[in-house]
């Protein structure tokens, strides 16, 4: 058998190397003990391995829903903040908030004085002052810079704060970040909607409005601003859009009202006292207390020094030299004007306007302070410290331009009521020269003679009545110039009588006083009603040469940025009333009334000036209105509630007023004279005549007889006092209808103390008047 060749083919272990490397015994395997139930043994103490696993469950459960919530919570914010981030315009559309404009008003020399709605200034992030920057950081969000737009550090020591203050969390503090803020104010994406909301005001009243809803909200929406808009991008729209007092919508704006420089030129001192503005516009604004304001900037100061935007240095120079208000801003001056202006305008200009509105006016600042200081001073010297007194002042040029205008003793106040034009008084014996004006129109002269006694007027279905004068003495027959300087109440109605009263009502409606006059016989002492504005007015027409005036107020209106004015002068000269000849004479007349007549307290030395007192029964108001080449002013006192002036009369302290006001406008202007005419000696007999209705009676109405003697010994009498003065004797219609419009051309020969019918009257007429 033929043996294999080849390496044999070994299986197992070698021999030799079996010898070489023995192999290691097996060790001995160790069989595992199953334990009941196929688990491992238990080991350790029972109730300790509970705790354990029970807190193992607890914690995978928090975690595991933690982290799920968590998950859901960043999916929600994220989905809200895309959303809000979606809507957000740029930046630019965010800086002017404003559902209506503003104006801005102009004095008769081109310089701001007043602001109406909320001014707005449109700043870039690199024309707003650096020091400015720093203030508001300081003062509102010092990590700014460094947080995603929502302070956690920050709401939680806002909340540290309020709760040791024994507030609830969310009040008081709320630890809101400059973006937050933002937030806010965008009113977290809402517009404004004049149909659910009144007013923009009240929307942004309920923006403010502190929830947890809201604060959840502001989560989102800040961090879409954040993603949106660029830091510098967002403390712009805050700036441009934040609230600073006085009607002062942003910093630029408020920086204007308040120092009438630019956001970009304001100083350390300035900076700290607008940004101390946020925290309570109203309250810290520095119009309202100036003390009360710089305060707080010096909060504001030092927060900017312990935060590194001020060294030493700088913040000793702005405590020493606090900030300070401008000119116009300290001055306050003209809010009774502004007021004035604002409704005389068309409301879609003024208080309704959508645009930023400029107004040239008639205003002059220096006329306005001189008439607040000599109303003070007046008050100070002469009127008791608790009185409840008030006063008005109307100052304006012959032609209805207004200068000045007080309508009560506070004079820095905006939106009182306005006694110079809303309210509506008696007006005495301030209306007298236009029942003089009306008999001067129809003829008469300054030398006619009229007479003044005892009269009473039969008023059909009424009572009798019997004007008296203030003194409660008669002086017979006197001329009319001596009637009017006097202010004689009965020979001022028998000229009214003898003129008409429809006439007399006339001349006053067309020189300006449109309020409603009686038609009753009292109408010439004033008892209609009319505000001073109106009655100042009046009187410049008659100042004027007969024409009327409209007072006004605006010159121009311009819409900003616009060249070319919207619309124009609002008032100014109007239709001729009475004649140049007429106007001259009661002028002349009116003079007389300051020269040697009731009105001896408003004379302003040699000066040409000219004017009439006005006091109503009960003395319940009291005038005076005059007037020199320059200026026609008027003044008025009273109470609000009608109590009686304690014996203050036109003459009085109106008239210390008026010369106060007037001596200190014309200290530097030119004496010149005024337009007069001198009595001429011609005058007009008038008497009843035909069915004219007849008047008036003398003495007393029960006794016909002594009466009618009386009348017509007066009468002759006054006709030879005429004929010597060179005028001629005023006769008045014998009966008068208590409501109609009375008087009328009487026929010659009759008599004012005598019924026409009576024989006896007229042949004692002739007798004694050698007719």
């Amino acid at each position: 058998m033929k043996q294999p060749t080849g390496t044999p083919t070994r299986k197992g272990r070698s021999p030799v190397a079996d010898k070489r490397n023995p192999a290691p015994a097996d060790k001995p395997t160790k069989v595992k003990r199953k334990s009941r139930g196929g688990k491992p043994p238990r080991r350790g103490n029972v109730v300790l391995r509970g705790i354990s696993g029970t807190f193992s469950l607890i914690w995978r459960v928090i975690w595991g829903s933690a982290w799920r919530l968590g998950m859901v919570v960043f999916l929600i914010i994220g989905a809200a903040t895309a959303y809000f981030y979606s809507g957000l315009p740029t930046a630019q559309e965010l800086f002017d908030a404003r559902a209506r404009g503003s104006v801005t008003m102009l004095d008769r020399n081109g310089k701001v004085f007043a602001w109406r709605g909320e001014t707005f200034g449109t700043v870039d992030s690199d024309q707003i002052a650096p020091v400015l920057k720093h203030a508001v950081i300081a003062t509102e969000d010092k990590r700014y810079y460094l947080h995603p737009g929502i302070d956690p550090q920050g709401i939680a020591s806002a909340i540290k704060i309020n709760l040791a203050s024994g507030r609830g969390p969310l009040e008081g503090n709320g630890g809101s970040t400059i973006t937050q803020q933002v937030a806010k104010l965008l009113c977290l994406g809402d517009s404004f909607d004049p149909i659910r909301w009144k007013n923009e005001a009240e929307f942004e009243e309920d923006c403010r409005v502190t929830s947890l809803w809201r604060k959840v909200k502001e989560v989102p929406f800040s961090f879409a601003l954040e993603l949106k808009y660029s830091k510098d991008d967002i403390l712009n729209i805050y700036m441009n859009r934040s609230y600073l007092g006085a009607g002062a919508r942003g910093f630029e704006a408020a920086s204007q009202r308040y120092f009438n420089k630019s956001a970009s030129e304001v100083n350390a001192s300035e900076a700290a006292m607008l940004a101390g503005l946020l925290k309570a516009p109203s309250y810290f604004a520095p119009t309202a207390n100036l003390e009360r304001s710089q305060g707080r900037a010096g909060t504001v100061l030092d927060l900017m020094h312990n935060q590194g935007f001020l060294d030493d240095t700088q913040l000793a120079e702005a405590k020493a030299h606090p900030a300070a208000l401008s000119q116009a801003a300290a001055a306050r001056a003209g809010g009774y004007f502004a007021d004035w202006v604002m409704d005389t305008g068309p409301g879609f200009l003024t208080s309704e306007t959508t645009e930023d509105v400029t107004l040239q006016t008639t205003f002059d600042q220096d006329v306005q302070k001189i008439a607040e200081g000599a109303v003070k001073r007046i008050f100070d010297e002469k009127v008791k410290d608790n009185s409840k007194a008030e006063v008005a002042v109307v100052v304006m040029s012959a032609d209805g331009a207004v200068r000045a205008m007080i309508g009560g003793r506070d004079t820095t106040v905006n939106g009182a009521f306005n006694r110079a034009i809303q309210a509506k008084r008696q007006t005495g014996s301030s209306f007298k020269p236009f029942v003089y004006g009306a008999a001067l129109e129809a003829g008469y002269s300054p030398a006619d003679v009229v007479q003044d006694g005892p009269l009473t007027i039969h008023i059909p279905g009424g009572k009798d009545w019997s004007p008296k004068n203030y003194t409660r003495r008669y002086h017979g027959n006197v001329t009319l110039t001596d009637a009017l300087k006097n202010s004689l109440n009965t020979a001022t109605i028998r000229l009214q009588e003898a003129v008409g009263r429809d006439e007399v009502r006339r001349v006053a409606h067309d020189f300006g006083i449109v309020s409603n006059l009686t038609t009753s016989p009292s109408l010439g002492l004033g008892a209609s009603e009319a505000t001073l504005l109106e009655l100042t007015g009046a009187y410049a027409g008659i100042r004027n040469g007969g024409t009327s005036v409209a007072p006004y107020g605006v010159v121009e209106l311009k819409i900003h940025g616009d060249d070319q004015p919207l619309m124009g002068q609002l008032g100014g000269l109007g239709e001729r009333v009475i004649s140049q000849r007429a106007a001259g004479q009661l002028i002349y007349m009116m003079q007389q009334v300051i020269q040697s007549g009731t009105g001896g307290r408003a004379k302003l030395g040699d000066r040409a000036i000219a004017g009439k007192t006005g006091t109503t029964s009960s003395y319940r108001d009291a005038w005076f209105v005059g007037f020199s080449e320059q200026y026609v002013t008027g003044v008025w006192m009273g109470y609000d509630d009608n109590t009686p002036l304690a014996g203050v009369t036109g003459g009085g302290l109106p008239a210390e007023i008026w010369q106060a006001v007037m001596a200190d406008i014309h200290k530097d202007l030119p004496k010149l004279p005024l337009s007069t005419v001198s009595p001429d000696g011609s005058g007009i007999i008038v008497s009843s005549g035909g069915s004219t209705p007849k008047v008036v009676t003398s003495g007393s109405a029960d006794d016909p007889l002594a009466s009618a003697l009386a009348g017509a010994m007066q009468n002759a009498e006054g006709q030879r006092q005429a004929q010597a003065q060179g005028g001629r004797m005023v006769t008045a219609p014998t009966e008068v209808q208590g409501g109609g419009g009375g008087g009328g051309a009487a026929t010659e020969g009759s008599s004012s103390s005598s019924s026409s019918d009576d024989a006896l009257s007229r042949a004692l007429n002739g007798i004694l008047g050698g007719n």
